[in-house]
């Protein structure tokens, strides 16, 4: 009996998790439309980047094998909007724990687990809206998916897989820092990580240390790998010999996506429990 009222309860808690998860997807949601400012923000920020790197960058930087550097720049840019998604999430972690919010929803009948399943669910839903903004953006300007409709699937899946990962990274770390203020102090970290990496300009010009930190970083996987589903210009960092994630960039991409799940998804609900006690 008791081995089969162990699964029955398992699957239970699931359920009862997943339910209580929409419905903080939804307040995620809510609160967005009742903050406009920070909706339009998120709407036109996508598109002033197409704008702003596609033209001021675009005028000076030759494309690897030639091309459009505008088609080169779009899956760089995918790559970076979807890394600002750690530090979108530990921003709103860190202010519903600042403000008493999350010692309300430890007071209330609901899954523990709910509250980050909530806040990185929403963030999957925002993340899509910026892609579809900034995918309208570069089509104005230029871009084109070239290999077809699955691949160009693909790599919006894939953007939409890290960006759920890197969502349970900023989870954690909103729950670690648990102030709005220096959350929203560490938003500017995100941009040297991008940077660094095959998004905007080729690695090969780079002083060797930092064309291997770029080289492994997974934001040049990430773009990559966009890159070659897109069908877009581009040659591998590293010329001849490139680094194992340049070359095989999806692999690298699903690896680092993984790996940030299966660490950062126990270490949240962990983390979140434990701030309860």
């Amino acid at each position: 009996m008791t081995a089969l009222s162990a699964p029955a309860t398992r699957a239970g808690r699931l359920r009862w998790t997943l339910a209580d998860g929409l419905v903080l997807i939804g307040r995620e949601l809510s609160r967005i439309r009742q903050e406009p400012g920070e909706l339009v923000a998120a709407l036109v920020f996508p598109a002033v980047m197409v704008v702003l790197f596609g033209y001021v960058f675009g005028s000076a930087i030759s494309v690897p094998g030639g091309g459009d550097y505008r088609e080169y720049l779009m899956p760089g840019l995918f790559a970076m909007v979807t890394f600002t998604a750690t530090m979108a999430v530990a921003l709103r972690v860190a202010t519903d724990a600042s403000r008493g919010v999350m010692d309300r929803f430890r007071s209330m009948p609901m899954a523990r687990s709910a509250v980050p399943f909530g806040q990185t669910g929403a963030e999957i839903l925002n993340g899509v809206l910026g892609m579809a903004i900034m995918a309208a953006a570069g089509l104005a300007v230029g871009w084109r998916a070239r290999n077809g409709v699955w691949p160009t699937v693909e790599a919006f899946a894939l953007l939409a897989l890290m960006r759920y990962a890197l969502s349970w990274a900023g989870c954690y770390l909103g729950l670690v820092v648990k102030n709005e203020q220096t959350a929203d102090q560490l938003l500017p970290l995100v941009f040297p990580v991008t940077m660094l990496s095959n998004s905007f300009v080729p690695t090969d010009g780079m002083p060797k240390v930092l064309q291997v930190i770029a080289d492994w970083n997974p934001v040049s996987a990430l773009t990559a790998a966009c890159r070659d589903l897109f069908g877009n210009p581009g040659a591998p960092a590293g010329g001849a010999d490139p680094a194992w994630p340049v070359a095989h960039p999806v692999a690298a991409t699903l690896g680092w996506s993984l790996l940030l799940l299966a660490v950062f998804v126990p270490l949240s609900v962990r983390t979140y429990r434990r701030r309860g006690r």
